[in-house]
């Protein structure tokens, strides 16, 4: 009787402000029962009041896969560009870019052999247990006198993980988007090049040297089956002066008979780095191409010697694409360099050409008129307004 009664006098009160609030009640609670659920929010499956009974996160590995998933999987929410953009049912989104996500690379390198892992579970278990029962190593770890032999160290990080560290740095370097566009390959083969006859300038992934420590061609090394044939190349894709995309060719050896460069057929003379003045760094990268057999390189041979910037414009991907069905990429290897005084003397000498130079012009500085009497000004305010260059100094 009394609810009646409350429910009568809102309904009254209601009715005499012009409102009908029964009819706004029974509106909305309709309108919630229809509306269906947004969908199940982000990790809204944790129970917050129980940490420790979750076992999906006890791992930094784990941790990483339920994230990559998460990640990857749709989401029933919109994202900030998919609202931005016209909402059309038959479009279709992809990101616009050079290649980025959203667009799959394609690995264009040699494949991955891979070994027997029950073998090499053998082998490792055998190594640890003879470690273990060494009394030698025993002795040697206790009175701090053992030696970790470096040579094996990096000949096992070459064979292990060494090819997938080096594919990071050009990917990093930005080696793949330059110069194979929606490609990349894992350098299966390791590539040694040094500069200097005392080998004093090795070449690794991106460490800095001169051009006149890289003047004259270098020392390249690696293993290589008897009778195998290889192409090494040396291009630069930040030099082009007249086209962004744009490469010269600073070396270009085909059909190399072996690990033996100087059995290959020079296609292209070794030119060295020409980093115009006020550019900065450049990147000089070698790669290194497996044959699959013979190739005749007529139509990719310039006459010797070759002192034409116009004619040693080059793209690696129009090369890789002329022989892709018997070239497959192995090695790789890269270094920067920026100007110094070696590279006038080749463009003078060697390409015979003026010489570019990329300088910022700094205005003057700029004073106001000088006033008679200046107020509240030091002493050294007539300091800027001298003839000379040198400053004399006074009482301040």
């Amino acid at each position: 009787m009394a609810l009646r009664m409350v429910c009568s006098s809102v309904l009254r009160t209601g009715t005499d402000l012009g409102v009908s609030n029964a009819r706004t009640i029974a509106t909305t609670a309709f309108l919630c029962r229809r509306s269906a659920s947004l969908g199940p929010m982000p990790n809204e499956d944790i129970d917050y009041r129980n940490l420790e009974s979750l076992e999906k996160y006890r791992s930094y590995t784990r941790y990483l896969k339920k994230a990559e998933e998460a990640k990857n999987s749709p989401a029933w929410w919109k994202t900030y560009r998919q609202y931005q953009q016209q909402e059309d049912p038959e479009h279709v989104f992809i990101p616009v870019c050079h290649a980025g996500p959203g667009v799959e690379k394609v690995n264009i390198g040699l494949p991955h052999c891979q070994s027997a892992k029950g073998k090499e579970r053998k082998e490792r278990k055998r190594v640890v247990k003879e470690n273990r029962s060494s009394i030698e190593l025993e002795r040697a770890m206790r009175l701090r006198t053992f030696k970790i032999p470096l040579d094996r160290v990096q000949a096992c990080w070459e064979e292990m993980s060494g090819p997938y560290h080096v594919q990071r740095l050009a990917e990093h370097y930005g080696i793949f988007r330059d110069l194979f566009p929606m490609a990349y390959f894992v350098p299966r083969v390791t590539l040694r090049v040094s500069y200097g006859l005392d080998i004093s300038a090795p070449v690794y992934y991106g460490n800095h040297l001169t051009p006149t420590e890289a003047a004259v061609a270098p020392q390249v090394s690696f293993e290589a089956e008897e009778g195998s044939l290889w192409t090494l190349l040396l291009t630069c894709p930040d030099e082009h002066l007249l086209d962004s995309e744009g490469e010269y060719v600073h070396w270009l050896v085909g059909n190399i008979s072996g690990g033996a460069v100087t059995s290959g057929e020079e296609l292209y003379e070794y030119l060295a780095p020409i980093p115009a003045k006020g550019t900065g760094f450049h990147r000089f990268v070698f790669i290194l191409f497996r044959q699959e057999g013979l190739i005749h390189f007529q139509e990719d041979v310039q006459r010797s010697p070759c002192v034409s910037l116009s004619e040693r414009s080059f793209k690696t991907e129009q090369f890789y694409r002329k022989h892709q069905d018997l070239i497959t990429p192995a090695g790789l290897s890269f270094f920067q360099s920026q100007w110094d005084q070696s590279v006038t003397n080749t463009f003078h000498n060697t390409l015979n050409m003026k010489e570019p130079v990329f300088q910022f012009e700094r205005p003057p500085v700029y004073h106001p008129p000088q006033v008679k009497y200046p107020h509240r000004q030091p002493l050294r305010y007539l300091d800027r307004y001298r003839d000379g260059k040198e400053h004399t100094y006074g009482i301040y």
